[in-house]
């Protein structure tokens, strides 16, 4: 069996308290706190969906699956082989209109 994805390590609680949150890290936490997040997460499904990209990447998946032996396959393949093709495939319009969103969130609400 093949070790997970590595991933960087946990920051101490120490090192939180003493680290100002990033732009990024602030918008993700309004994103979370009012909920909007996860409309913007259901908004994505639909449209990745109503586009056929989730179709898409399940085909993906399979030909890669059958190429190299469905017993030779792990998950982590799959998301180092799939991600770069998924991201590239995602269609402009649902990048604009979600990225669209989360402007009028931002232009909405306060960061502090």
């Amino acid at each position: 069996m093949r070790a997970s994805i590595n991933r960087p390590p946990t920051p101490s609680a120490e090192e939180d308290r003493d680290k100002e949150p990033s732009l990024r890290e602030i918008i993700n936490i309004k994103l979370v706190e009012s909920g909007e997040k996860e409309k913007l997460m259901e908004l994505l499904r639909e449209r990745l969906v109503e586009c056929s990209w989730k179709d898409e990447m399940k085909a993906l998946c399979r030909a890669y699956a059958r190429k190299k032996g469905r017993n030779n396959v792990t998950v982590d393949d799959l998301i180092h082989v799939i991600t770069p093709k998924g991201r590239a495939s995602v269609p402009d319009s649902v990048k604009a209109e979600l990225l669209q969103r989360i402007r009028s969130f931002l232009m909405s609400t306060t960061l502090r």
